[in-house]
């Protein structure tokens, strides 16, 4: 080559890695890259690492995960979990809910083992994640099939076999909706399947502040209205709760 035919070359060549810069900068490599970029399963574990190193509080974790939950298609989860292949044959009991265990595709910069547990929770009409709060978990909950009539209480302390509550969200949670609890935010849920059957995507966090994480059943429809908005409520144990709001018979 003379030294035009290599000027030329050289700057052909510039101009190609001018061209890839630019389309990264602008993503239009589209889903080819995206997915080991910039993929949602990612930052879904780099958020739940921050807030197991407490690297971040669990209302910044609540955000984060609302957020990211309100950016994400919501085919491209149902694909990247197998929704489809995971619910066949599933097993709706007569009370309360069922669940599965998720298992994440290979993805480089993912690791096999996550921080968090991932589970789809699934259940037919009037049945219900009963009434419950929580302490040292986070969780986060996205509705992936069907509707369920959701409400979220603060848990404001606990007095022996009771816990003050006050109520903080009541509606019907729709496809591709999500809601999440901690000890700071939102931390008694209960959901009721609206549809024939219904589906949620969970992300748990558990033992938080390396503390062991505990449940409690509540009694909502034994609540005492105590005036100033919150209500005491009675602890009740897991068979009893189940028996009473596994399945919807107050209409």
């Amino acid at each position: 080559m003379n030294r035009r035919e290599i000027n030329k070359a050289l700057l052909a060549t510039v101009a190609n890695y001018a061209l890839i810069d630019s389309l990264f900068a602008f993503n239009a490599f589209g889903n080819s890259i995206k997915p080991i970029t910039d993929h949602w399963a990612i930052r879904l574990h780099e958020f739940c690492s921050d807030l197991k190193s407490a690297s971040i509080t669990t209302t910044q974790w609540q955000e984060q995960i609302s957020k990211l939950y309100g950016n994400i298609n919501l085919t491209e989860i149902l694909k990247f979990i197998d929704f489809e292949n995971l619910i066949k044959g599933f097993q709706y009991p007569e009370l309360g809910v069922n669940t599965k265990p998720v298992k994440f595709p290979k993805l480089a910069g993912l690791p096999e083992k996550t921080v968090f547990v991932k589970k789809v929770f699934g259940m037919k009409k009037d049945r219900a994640i009963i009434p419950h709060g929580h302490s040292n978990m986070a969780s986060a909950h996205l509705i992936l099939n069907g509707e369920m009539h959701l409400r979220h209480y603060e848990k404001i302390r606990q007095e022996d076999e009771n816990l003050i509550i006050k109520p903080t969200i009541d509606k019907i949670a729709k496809i591709g909706d999500n809601s999440s609890i901690s000890d700071e935010k939102d931390n008694v849920h209960w959901f009721v399947a609206k549809t024939e059957t219904a589906f949620s995507f969970d992300v748990i966090m558990l033992d938080l502040k390396n503390k062991p994480y505990d449940i409690h059943n509540l009694d909502i429809y034994e609540k005492q209205d105590l005036s100033d908005g919150t209500l005491r409520v009675p602890i009740l144990k897991l068979e009893n709760a189940l028996n009473k709001y596994g399945k919807e018979t107050h209409h």
